[in-house]
């Protein structure tokens, strides 16, 4: 099924391609719809396509050697994700997961050398997507190591905010669902304590939460404890 050009033209990937480019980009796709909880790929798996986000939202875990499962990224809308190749491996690092009815575009891996030859904004944007997921990573092994619990669960709502934030009157609705646990992978701590937090934010105003929903009330309040001196 031919896909249309204009699903994909808002995105930073296809901004300055031309129409040609991107129909010889598009050619090549195949779309695929992810309900909520099924999983895209699995950690350890061979990296057979790379996948381009057209709805929805995803998050991608890694099960580290102890076991434990923390989540190293949210996918949203736009963003490339599975490119292994660009990583120089041949399985996928992590487990994408759909947490909202999800729309992928999904391509062979067999065919990123050449889409990156013909295409180096495609090369551009994956190292973009890189740097940033290496940023990120920093930031959070940072903040596990020098900060309290409650500080880092500031940190990752903020980023929330940032990333997926949508206005709802004075507050800042999260657009996708999240829940005490996705928060608790995210920080590297425990339901119990994230629940902790939550609650006594609720009461103090700056937060709202409910199942898998969560409203930022106050997100100065919030950035005021990320950044308290307190380490």
């Amino acid at each position: 099924m031919k896909i249309d050009k204009s699903l994909v033209r808002t995105f930073p990937l296809f901004e300055r391609m031309d129409d040609a480019d991107t129909e010889a980009l598009l050619a090549h796709a195949s779309s695929r719809r992810v309900p909520v909880s099924e999983a895209v790929f699995e950690q350890g798996a061979a990296a057979t396509h790379f996948y381009l986000l057209l709805h929805g939202r995803l998050k991608v875990t890694q099960v580290t050697e102890d076991g434990q499962q923390i989540i190293v990224r949210v996918v949203h809308p736009g963003d490339l994700f599975g490119f292994a190749k660009a990583l120089q491996r041949k399985d996928y690092p992590g487990t994408a997961t759909a947490v909202a009815e999800s729309i992928a575009l999904c391509w062979p891996t067999e065919l990123w050398p050449q889409f990156v030859d013909r295409n180096p904004r495609l090369a551009v944007t994956a190292m973009q997507t890189i740097g940033q997921r290496l940023e990120e990573a920093h930031a959070r092994i940072r903040e596990m190591s020098t900060q309290e619990v409650e500080r880092r669960v500031a940190h990752a709502v903020l980023r929330l905010v940032k990333q997926a934030g949508r206005k709802e009157g004075d507050a800042v609705r999260i657009d996708f669902p999240i829940s005490r646990q996705d928060i608790a992978e995210m920080t590297g701590t425990t339901l119990h304590t994230v629940s902790r937090i939550m609650s006594a934010w609720e009461a103090r105003g700056l937060v709202e939460g409910g199942r898998q929903k969560l409203l930022v009330k106050d997100a100065e309040g919030l950035l005021a404890l990320a950044d308290s001196a307190k380490e």
